[in-house]
């Protein structure tokens, strides 16, 4: 490691691996707001996020928790349950103004079709428009979750209807 006086530690999020400051600043730049996926173990969520100067602000957040609310019963860490959650997520922000966002998926590798853009794809139908690739989108079908089975696509399809009208 570095001694002496011109030597200057790095930002303690930088060290721990938690935040790629050259990435945000990057993020930040567009002026728009984040949209901001992240998946856990269990659970996925989502959050569209605005820069303000003391802290960021969260303006709508959407968790696979609350499916529950609308009768999810299946697996909160599936393709299925990632859909749903964008898709609650942009629901939300639209009914606080907001149009359009930019995706943050923090330092995860980006996998084609995998959760990160199927909730993407859930924000895409719910109305907020994204800069995206179409490549990156997974099928209708895998975001329906036919690879899974036909019980989870019809409590897909029944979740879905009761998120058209919330």
């Amino acid at each position: 490691m570095g001694e002496g006086p011109r030597h200057s530690v790095p930002l303690k999020r930088r060290r721990q691996g938690k935040t790629d400051y050259k990435n945000r600043l990057g993020l930040l730049k567009s002026g728009k707001p984040r949209a901001v996926v992240r998946v856990s173990n269990k659970h996925v969520r989502v959050q569209f996020i605005g820069y303000c100067p003391e802290g960021d602000e969260i303006l709508a957040s959407a968790s696979t928790v609350e499916l529950e609310e609308f009768g999810w019963d299946k697996s909160c860490k599936n393709l299925p349950s990632a859909y749903l959650v964008g898709f609650l997520a942009g629901k939300k922000a639209k009914k606080e103004g907001i149009e359009e966002a930019v995706l943050d998926i923090g330092l995860n590798k980006p996998h084609p079709g995998g959760r990160y853009f199927t909730a993407l794809k859930g924000m895409l139908d719910a109305g907020i428009y994204i800069p995206h690739s179409e490549e990156i989108l997974p099928d209708d079908g895998r975001s329906r979750g036919e690879h899974i089975g036909e019980e989870v696509v019809e409590r897909f399809e029944d979740v879905k209807s009761k998120l058209e009208e919330y």
